[in-house]
């Protein structure tokens, strides 16, 4: 039995010993470079959304529809920071609409249209904060 042991044992160390060093030299799978690329443009990406939201918020109208609803503007301000994943992404698309909007992007929509924009806006920075 002794002997078997033996026999097994310098075969498996000897494997173990080559793989060790087979692991070591292996490269990345994605270069560091494109890593920090890469979270970069997400983070200018967030933080392009978080403008668009608080260019929103600095709307006269969305000001008037807030004190309408009682909405804090600071709070809602706030809450911008904290938004991440699809909520900053769904917020920032209905703030963008907003912005369009009144800027002038789209002279033809009515005006109800736009407060229901802004309350939805309003309504997902309250769940935010939540």
């Amino acid at each position: 039995m002794k002997t078997i042991q033996r026999l097994l044992v310098l075969p498996l160390m000897l494997l173990t010993a080559a793989s060790g060093t087979a692991f070591a030299d292996q490269r990345h799978v994605v270069d560091p470079a494109r890593v920090a690329t890469t979270l970069a443009e997400r983070t200018a990406s967030q933080d392009a959304d978080r403008a668009a939201i608080r260019t929103a918020l600095g709307q006269p109208e969305v000001q008037r529809v807030a004190r309408t609803m009682g909405v804090s503007l600071d709070t809602a301000t706030a809450a911008v920071d904290t938004l991440s994943g699809s909520t900053l992404a769904q917020a920032a698309n209905t703030a963008q609409q907003v912005n369009d909007q009144l800027v002038g992007g789209d002279s033809t929509i009515m005006i109800s249209a736009t407060t229901l924009i802004i309350v939805l806006l309003l309504v997902i920075l309250i769940l935010a904060l939540r």
